[in-house]
């Protein structure tokens, strides 16, 4: 299984890149799994941000509305009763909740693999011999990117996030770029074009090759 390969220049290499079929050749019966990493993912970086009052944390209230009796009325103990405009919320969001899923190493590794065998089918991997951009500059950047065919919703794996990589790229509008070790289903699939170093390629397949 071989994939396009680019010199650092964005020019095309004359020798294509193997991919390793236990990685990049998973057979994927069905997307449970990805499924599985994929919420796990959305949920693991969910923040319990919303917050409601309940009835002991509104103010007012403290009076009786009116007489227990007499009135025709129904009983009524205080204004900040849930069922009133104005009263509490009843088992509402508290900040203090847990969104976190946690799967298996391997089941995660193995999702990972799923993704990229599929991205692989579709012809969304290219290999790069190294991500050199001159002088940091964003413009050198686009037009790097755009030598590849790999100009938006593109994923850039490399060995590791350097400051000149990350001031490059940090403005443009839809590419991420992600260390080796930091790949996962959510960027996998989302992705339209998946651009990797040579060596976090090694990386990648180092990493995940041997988990069944």
């Amino acid at each position: 299984m071989s994939v396009l390969t680019f010199t650092k220049t964005g020019g095309k290499a004359t020798t294509p890149v193997k991919l390793d079929k236990t990685v990049f050749g998973v057979e994927v019966k069905n997307h449970e799994l990805l499924k599985q990493a994929y919420v796990a993912y959305l949920s693991n970086a969910r923040e319990a941000s919303a917050v409601t009052m309940t009835r002991g944390l509104i103010s007012g209230g403290g009076r009786k509305p009116w007489k227990q009796k007499g009135t025709g009325r129904a009983r009524f103990g205080s204004s900040r009763n849930p069922i009133w405009r104005g009263g509490g919320i009843v088992f509402g969001p508290t900040g203090e909740e847990n969104y976190t899923k946690k799967l298996p190493t391997q089941t995660k590794r193995l999702a990972i693999r799923q993704a990229l065998s599929l991205a692989s089918v579709a012809g969304k991997i290219m290999v790069i011999e190294s991500l050199e951009i001159k002088d940091s500059k964003t413009a050198e950047a686009v037009k790097l990117l755009a030598k590849l065919g790999a100009a938006k919703n593109t994923v850039i794996v490399v060995e590791s996030k350097t400051d000149d990589i990350v001031r490059a790229t940090n403005n443009l509008n839809k590419v991420k770029v992600v260390a080796a070790k930091y790949l996962n289903v959510y960027d996998v699939l989302n992705a339209d074009h998946i651009v990797v170093t040579t060596k976090a390629l090694a990386e990648v397949t180092t990493w995940l090759k041997g988990d069944k």
